[in-house]
């Protein structure tokens, strides 16, 4: 099968979009399939270029890290896409690849399907704070269902965001597909190296987030956890690891909270040298985020060894089992700093969630949803090869 990818964000813009498609490209491509991606250009290329058409793009205002592609650009390069004789489009954003992806399908006259990665009624009004929330939340919910039902399919990572499409009358086929973790997450790290690299001591305490530093991550709160956990374990440290619209912010935040000596910020990591790594060096991962889709990161800890606390909200209640690697805890400073400090004082608890998580987490294979991905798209290429042969037939006036 050949395969088109359209996103408005790959590596090396760093998030969970971009990583999402590079794991499943390189799925894809070790079960024999073609995968092609269109891409902004960043002027810094990513590790690998391999069938990739990188567009010509501008930043964004409200959000440097993005680039908007040029849509003209790449209708320039139409005879060239037509060449390619693709089977099906594969839409990764809802921006300009998707009206892209649309058009494109139509142009070519092959299927098309999105993945529905971002929880936007959650997530568009912290980049457009001078319009009212509740007007936002109206505008996302329109906005996800005028594209999900301009669609020949919809792939979406958890039960819990196929639920709220449904809801906002997104009728289009569609199917649960994780990313899922690769083989080089089950790699031990080698925190001990790590800590010594970043300057931290091999007995202090560390809670980690890794990840995008964005507003829709609620990296906020966790500050507030640390300022309650600080007064029971008083040297405990905090390291972000991520870059993000939302760190500046939070710096803010941590000096306003007299935690600067308990907070580390890092900045993105090298994901295939330091990532591993980074998180062996934490005693547990932390995370709080309302809107994640699926929450790769919980895993990717998990799979570590590292035990985990953190709430259980949209894609993250798929992915989470309490006590497999995880204690699931409210949104309650009372409750996630209990939980935190509670964990951070037994070793064994440690250990032994460590060790169930690192268990579950292999039931989580890349493979298996590349193949669950390949059966999605055989279910939306067959009306299409029926449909073709009907208008076939009726071009020739057979009867059947």
């Amino acid at each position: 099968m050949k395969i088109l990818f359209i996103s408005d964000v790959y590596f090396p813009r760093v998030n969970g979009v971009s990583t999402s498609i590079e794991t499943f490209r390189r799925n894809l491509r070790a079960l024999g399939h073609t995968v092609h991606l269109i891409a902004p250009d960043y002027l810094t290329p990513s590790t690998d270029e391999t069938d990739i058409l990188r567009v010509p793009s501008r930043y964004l205002p409200f959000d440097p890290e993005d680039r908007f592609m040029k849509y003209g650009w790449v209708m320039q390069h139409l005879d060239k896409l037509r060449a390619e004789q693709y089977d099906i489009i594969h839409i990764q954003t809802p921006f300009v690849a998707h009206y892209l992806g649309t058009k494109l399908s139509r142009l070519l006259g092959i299927p098309c399907i999105e993945t529905y990665h971002t929880f936007f009624e959650e997530y568009l009004f912290h980049y457009v704070p001078l319009v009212p929330k509740k007007l936002m939340r109206f505008i996302a919910k329109r906005f996800s269902r005028h594209q999900g039902n301009s669609l020949d399919g919809m792939v979406v990572p958890s039960h819990p965001m196929l639920h709220v499409l449904k809801s906002y009358g997104v009728s289009t086929h569609a199917e649960v597909i994780p990313t899922g973790i690769e083989p080089s997450s089950f790699i031990e790290g080698d925190g001990t190296v790590f800590r010594k690299n970043y300057g931290i001591p091999q007995d202090r305490p560390v809670l980690l987030f890794l990840g995008r530093v964005a507003y829709e991550k609620n990296i906020g709160f966790l500050l507030k956890v640390l300022a309650r956990v600080k007064t029971e374990i008083a040297d405990i440290l905090f390291v972000i690891a991520g870059e993000g619209p939302a760190r500046e912010s939070l710096e803010h935040d941590v000096n306003a909270q007299g935690l600067k000596d308990n907070v580390m910020f890092i900045g993105y990591l090298d994901r295939h040298t330091e990532l591993n790594s980074c998180y062996r060096s934490a005693d547990i991962f932390i995370f709080s985020s309302r809107t994640e889709t699926q929450g790769l990161v919980l895993l990717e800890a998990m799979a570590q060894g590292v035990p985990v606390v953190s709430t259980a909200e949209m894609g993250t209640r798929d992915v989470l089992r309490d006590g497999l690697g995880v204690w699931i805890a409210k949104e309650e400073l009372e409750d996630f700093s209990g939980k935190i400090v509670k964990m951070l004082r037994d070793a064994e608890v440690r250990k032994d969630l460590g060790v169930s998580g690192r268990e579950y987490a292999l039931g989580w294979s890349a493979a298996s949803q590349a193949e669950r991905l390949l059966a999605f798209y055989q279910s939306v290429l067959a009306p299409s090869t029926l449909r073709e042969l009907s208008l076939e037939l009726s071009s020739s006036g057979a009867e059947y």
